[in-house]
């Protein structure tokens, strides 16, 4: 089986085939990481751009060392360092980097759509490392792949996600993945972290945490996204950590072998304790590490190869 698309773009637009391959491929290359050299040839001669204009820890580290494990040549650009700040225009960066025989540009951007407006625009694979608030689907896979190693299955679960869900891209292909395979989706966030006309999306809304958590398969927690909120959507973080912060005797509420999950960085004491996040029930980690094998799948199956 291969990947029948140029890019990387939503999970919205993917249909639950092509999430199995990158899944099944991803679980191939998990090995690799166990390794005492972890490389493969597979990438060997391609070059994989990093062109980050948001801070990034997890994503950008974690696709650069999916494309050296894959030996690819690896490049990363940031806002500062990029001619941007001269006043060369976004197409044009790109352009640029794509005519020095860039393979794959991997794009996180402050702006909705801008993955998407250069994929139009290059030959090159793109793909999309979160724009604004609208995806982030190479962290929605590496969360799909989590929720399937630990519970054998991603049908029929009930999953609660928490947090700032209006602003929260990873909330959004999440959401997107989890509903092609039937997952009992629960949403619980104060009224104005949550988008409009949000019950046509197919979920449940709760407004009190204690409530949505019975019965709870998957808890995942979402970073107050601060920097794109500005102010009044709820009165301080100790109050947001009182009402919607998941605690040890939250935990209790949900069923014994939740998974507790989020996508960094974590607000310590704000949307988690310490005690949780560090728990047996986390699985936080093994998100990170899937994040690797993820993305060299999305590499590899994106330069042709196949799932055998």
């Amino acid at each position: 089986m291969e990947l029948k698309r140029k890019d990387i773009l939503n999970l919205s637009c993917m249909d639950r085939e092509e999430i199995d391959l990158i899944l099944q491929t991803a679980e191939s290359f998990k090995e690799v990481s166990k390794r005492e050299i972890k490389k493969v040839p597979a990438l060997r001669g391609k070059t994989v751009v990093n062109l980050f204009f948001e801070p990034s820890t997890r994503t950008r580290s974690s696709f650069e060392l999916a494309g050296k494990r894959l030996s690819a040549d690896v490049i990363n650009v940031s806002a500062s360092g990029s001619s941007t700040i001269k006043g060369e225009t976004l197409l044009d960066t790109a352009r640029n980097i794509e005519a020095m025989s860039a393979d794959f540009i991997i794009v996180r951007h402050a702006s909705s759509g801008v993955p998407h407006f250069l994929a139009r625009s290059l030959q090159s694979a793109v793909i999309n490392a979160g724009d604004g608030a609208n995806e982030h689907p190479s962290q929605g896979l590496l969360d799909l792949l989590t929720i399937k190693e630990n519970k054998g299955t991603l049908e029929g679960l009930k999953v609660v996600i928490v947090g700032d869900i209006l602003h929260g891209r990873v909330a959004h292909s999440d959401i997107h993945g989890l509903k092609k395979y039937g997952a009992d989706i629960h949403l619980v966030a104060p009224p104005t972290l949550l988008p409009a006309a949000i019950e046509q999306w197919g979920v449940t809304v709760h407004y009190h945490l204690d409530e949505a958590l019975k019965d709870a398969d998957v808890i995942m927690l979402l970073r107050l996204q601060l920097e794109r909120q500005g102010t009044g959507y709820f009165p301080t973080l100790r109050e947001y950590s009182q009402l919607y912060g998941l605690n040890r005797r939250r935990l209790a509420l949900a069923h014994p072998e939740a998974l507790v999950m989020h996508p960094g960085p974590i607000n310590r004491g704000v949307e988690v304790t310490s005690e949780v996040a560090d728990g047996l029930s986390s699985v936080i980690l093994q998100q990170v590490a899937n994040g690797v094998a993820v993305r060299m799948a999305l590499l590899f199956l994106l330069s042709g190869g196949k799932h055998v």
